[in-house]
């Protein structure tokens, strides 16, 4: 953890991430601040890059059945063209929502967002064979959400 964060900014960044929808005032009590001081650091928060943006989370179950599916790639090898078309591409596709390198057998790792297995199979099929390099596609489905958060633990 830098130095430069104080116990105040912990606990700011701590609140922030739980409830980005809170004002500077709630924020401030919170932490024991007045309200000036505290948007002070809020904005070196977000000037220093440790706020890096605020979403609204949506919650996915609203939106139909749906389910993650967790699939490792095995690559070839990339030219630096290549591998940064694959990078573009990866990018645009709203499908995927998180996309890792690894170490080991595989050498990619996303996160997928899928509506049934049919659309599932067309999408390895139509979208994920036909990016630059995939040679393999390993897949494992999530049954069950046990645990979600997007907050890290600062402390």
């Amino acid at each position: 953890m830098p130095a430069e964060l104080s116990t105040i900014d912990l606990k700011i960044l701590e609140l922030v991430q739980r409830r980005a929808d809170l004002s500077t005032g709630e924020i401030a009590e919170a932490v024991g601040l007045s309200q000036s001081p505290c948007w002070r650091r809020i904005q070196r928060l977000k000037d220093e890059g440790y706020i890096s943006k605020q979403v609204a989370l949506v919650d996915r179950e609203k939106l139909g059945e749906s389910f993650f599916i967790y699939a490792s790639l095995k690559m070839s090898r990339l030219t630096d063209k290549e591998r940064a078309e694959f990078i573009r591409k990866v990018e645009n596709i709203p499908e995927i929502m998180e996309c890792y390198t690894l170490f080991g057998e595989m050498d990619i790792m996303i996160k997928v967002y899928a509506t049934s297995m049919n659309w599932y199979q067309s999408f390895i099929f139509n979208v994920l064979m036909k990016l630059p390099g995939v040679e393999d596609i390993r897949s494992s489905v999530t049954i069950a959400e046990l645990k979600y958060t997007t907050a890290l633990p600062v402390r």
